[in-house]
């Protein structure tokens, strides 16, 4: 293969489908073709990434819920 020769890529990834991969693993429900998508297309970096942030958004919304329901309590 010559160097002006390039390999096909498959597309990246977008963010969209990045947050709908990581909020559905995170909730167990993805489907095999979007894991077989992302194994493909995406980088482990970028679900790791989404991984950290979706775990301290939801950390985060369960502090403000259970302060709402304790300062609604008393």
């Amino acid at each position: 293969m010559s160097d002006n020769e390039q390999t096909p890529t498959a597309p990246r990834l977008t963010v969209w489908q990045v947050i709908k991969s990581t909020v559905a693993a995170a909730f167990g429900v993805q489907t095999e073709a979007a894991r077989q998508r992302d194994f493909k297309q995406g980088s482990a970096a970028t679900f790791i990434i989404a991984g950290l942030v979706f775990t301290a958004a939801f950390v985060v919304a369960l502090v403000v819920i259970v302060n709402l329901v304790l300062s609604g309590a008393g």
